[in-house]
């Protein structure tokens, strides 16, 4: 079977300082794990293609088809506010870009795909615990509604790596808007490649932000999807864990699932990370760093932003500056559905702010606590101030001016009954290193209708056991 993928790689026609050509590195014997058919064919790629044996061969990098353009991309970055100069894909590769049925350009990139030029003391391959790890929770997160990277698929390699000890080695099959990140404008601010920042500044417009008319408007406008973003991942009780500037996408997607986490108790200083030693990235701290993060990237801009230097730097600071309430507002947004309110009054974020204050002094769940209240049980029945609480959130609600009905529907909407819990992301792992995918495919299809009640699956949605729990997720690299 002759494959067929209707490459169109603008990135790959900028200049070559913005990336490093690079075709994948074969494996021994590539065998597909999985294949996501609905995103090939929102793709519009034909999955019958994908799972022969020419498309088995190029998800795993021993294939270059016809029109690809494999490349590594450069970018710099903070890591746990520690500039480095240079990062750049080190084991990831960059196939080409489609355009999707809905007309939307999007990056085939395969993840684990053999070392490049960035990839510095790394032997640029993938375990297959993290490849499952990102293809489980990134789905996840597209079945929530929350702007991600997607998984095409996830193919075994046949080779073995060395991580704390001999893993089996996997390629990731990863889907983006595009993998033009803060670091990607770091790499040439730093270098004074101003240039290059205008070209990349046009790229990233044209292909994300039309409505932007120049560098200010580009800064205003990822400002704007970053703060959507972090309101959405806190509405779920998600926990990045990595927001360094190397993964912050400026499509405003969720990218690298790495030590990422959802919450069972809530506690607003969770943290999960095992690298994140002093708790940067704890929950309640992501918007605080998603702002840090913006700010690096306005520092780029500033030469495309005023040719005066100070006029440059206010312009950059007021738009930083509005971060605030463009967060206050996502995050209301997100959080007024979720206690049933459509529309705004004063108070609100104090009502809100009174709920998870109650969870946090008990532990309660986060994501039982809300689907709770969706389903008419009171989740904190126990918990002292409680029947307060609940009775300033009917009064509320009485003022709403829809009824209980569509209030109900809200909410149910607004609240998962399932997320990726970690003990069973790691459950569906552990089985999967011993020969058994069942669970991973089991995991997938619960994960798929997060909203629903699926009575079938109600053991899904118990927390875990003291015994259960996962309180540390590490990184993939």
């Amino acid at each position: 079977m002759t494959l067929h993928i209707p490459f169109d790689n603008s990135y790959a026609r900028l200049p070559e300082t913005f990336y490093a050509r690079q075709a994948p590195h074969p494996v021994r014997a590539p065998r597909l794990i999985r294949l996501n058919t609905a995103l090939a064919r929102d793709l519009g790629l034909d999955p019958d293609q994908l799972a022969s044996e020419d498309g088995i061969a190029m998800l795993a990098g021993n294939h270059v088809p016809d029109g690809a353009a494999p490349l590594a991309q450069a970018y710099a970055g903070h890591q746990f506010g520690h500039f480095v100069p240079q990062l750049g894909d080190g084991r990831a590769i960059l196939l080409g870009e489609v355009l999707d049925r809905h007309g939307h350009r999007r990056d085939i990139q395969l993840k684990g795909a053999g070392r490049t030029p960035f990839s510095r003391a790394g032997d640029g391959r993938a375990a297959l615990g993290p490849v499952l790890r990102e293809y489980i929770v990134s789905e996840a997160m597209h079945a929530l509604g929350i702007p991600t990277t997607r998984a095409l698929a996830a193919v075994m390699t046949g080779e073995d790596v060395w991580r704390d000890t001999r893993r089996p080695g996997a390629v990731l099959t990863r889907v983006a808007s595009s993998h033009i990140r803060v670091g990607t404008f770091q790499f040439f601010a730093v270098r004074g490649e101003t240039a290059a920042l205008r070209l990349l500044t046009d790229h990233v417009i044209a292909r994300h932000y039309p409505q932007a008319d120049d560098a200010l408007g580009l800064l205003r406008a990822v400002l704007a999807a970053q703060a959507r973003l972090v309101a959405r991942w806190m509405g779920v009780g998600f926990i990045h864990g990595v927001m360094n500037t190397d993964n912050a996408a400026l499509s405003g997607e969720t990218i690298d699932y790495g030590p990422c986490a959802f919450m069972d108790g809530y506690h607003p200083d969770t943290v999960f990370s095992s690298i994140d030693h002093g708790g940067r990235y704890a929950y309640a701290r992501q918007a605080d760093m998603a702002v840090w993060n913006m700010a690096q990237f306005a520092t780029c801009l500033l030469p495309l932003i005023d040719a005066d230097q100070d006029r440059a730097v206010a312009q950059a600071t007021e738009a930083i500056e509005s971060f605030g309430d463009l967060f206050k507002g996502a995050w209301l947004e997100t959080f007024r559905p979720k206690i049933g309110l459509a529309r705004a009054e004063d108070g609100d974020a104090e009502l809100i702010h009174g709920l998870l204050d109650l969870m946090a002094a008990e532990g309660a769940d986060f994501t039982n606590t809300f689907r709770a209240l969706a389903e008419g049980t009171a989740p904190l029945s126990n918990a002292a101030g409680f029947t307060d609480w609940a009775a300033r959130w009917q009064d509320r609600l009485s003022r709403e001016p829809d009824g209980p009905e569509a209030q109900t529907a809200r909410m149910r909407a607004a609240n998962p009954a399932v997320i990726p819990r970690n003990h069973r992301v790691e459950a569906a792992i552990a089985a999967a290193l011993v020969g058994d995918f069942a669970p991973f495919e089991t995991m997938l299809d619960v994960l798929a209708t997060p909203y629903d009640d699926r009575p079938e699956h109600a053991d899904w949605r118990r927390p875990p056991t003291v015994h259960e729990e996962v309180r540390q997720t590490f990184c993939g690299t």
